[in-house]
């Protein structure tokens, strides 16, 4: 296993000043902060060829990896995150910021793709071709078992008691039982599905081809209804709180903010930044823009504002 130190950073020049109480906060950060990961008041980033801890008064630690990609979870106190190059997960002591274990699983994607954590396991698509989702028991860093899923399966997410696992070539959303580990239910989705969330009443698929947010109902295993949102939902992302699902997009906004009972946008927030992601949490939202090198705090009292 290489060797990676901490590098703490002094909390300075990324902070910008406030103009207003109600702007978002943007925070410039170098390189090509992605995928997001929040612990506590602080988020986690992927970057190139290192993960980065911010908090809105900066970043506090790196880590070095040859290449993050995908979305993280974090439990068990680490952080779990995807390698493409080392086809394996890191697990980083977040209170450290040190890898602690590297575990070969196969990475099915170059890229987009969902590391979550679920029923006491880890989770991530594992082989692109044959199909296989594999699940790591924290207690002993190792894959304990893989899952049989549809080949082109990259996408995932933990809710309502399963593993949901998108796959984007065939077109399906596959319901995962952690107690057999075995695909239980399998719904068709629309054009280019992608990244989802479980939360607010069901479990939420980008179909990035059709410009469509897919509600899938838990219970039934079946489509619920659907929502049209732009010309296109690629290389977002999406999670749900606080009653509502909030849909990172690429074109028109930066984030759509969906009402779940009413079924319609609420919400459109900020002007189009390029693709990158989104995370809730009770005090606002993160987004991060790749392209326009920053992350933004998107406190209650900016997205509650007239």
């Amino acid at each position: 296993m290489r060797k990676f130190g901490l590098m703490l950073l002094a909390a300075t020049a990324a902070f910008p000043a406030f103009a207003h109480a109600k702007e978002p906060e943007v925070i410039q950060v170098p390189g090509f902060a992605d995928f997001l990961a929040v612990d506590g008041k602080t988020v986690w980033a992927t970057n190139k060829g290192r993960v980065e801890q911010w908090s809105r008064k900066g970043k506090l630690a790196e880590v070095a990896m040859v290449h993050p990609c995908g979305a993280m979870a974090i439990t068990a106190g680490s952080l779990w995150v995807a390698d493409c190059e080392e086809k394996a997960v890191k697990r980083i002591d977040v209170k450290t910021a040190k890898i602690v274990a590297t575990i070969p699983t196969g990475i099915a994607s170059s890229g987009e793709l969902n590391v979550v954590a679920g029923d006491g396991s880890v989770w991530v698509a594992s082989d692109n071709e044959k199909g296989l989702v594999a699940r790591i028991d924290p207690a002993t860093n190792a894959v304990i078992a893989s899952v049989p899923v549809d080949p082109g399966t990259w996408y995932l997410t933990y809710g309502f008691g399963a593993v949901w696992a998108v796959s984007a070539t065939k077109q399906s959303l596959q319901r995962i039982d952690t107690a057999t580990n075995l695909v239980t239910a399998k719904i068709p989705l629309g054009k280019e599905p992608g990244f989802l969330a479980a939360g607010e009443g069901g479990v939420w698929v980008q179909e990035q081809g059709d410009g469509t947010l897919a509600r899938i109902d838990p219970a039934t295993n079946a489509l619920a209804s659907r929502i049209k949102v732009g010309d296109n939902l690629k290389w977002g992302d999406v999670d749900t709180g606080a009653g509502k699902v909030w849909l990172r997009t690429t074109d028109d906004q930066v984030f759509a903010v969906i009402d779940p009972n009413a079924m319609t946008v609420a919400a459109r927030k900020g002007k189009a930044a390029g693709s990158g992601a989104l995370r809730w949490t009770p005090k606002g939202v993160w987004t991060s823009a790749h392209d326009e090198h920053t992350l933004t705090w998107w406190s209650n009292a900016v997205l509650h504002a007239k």
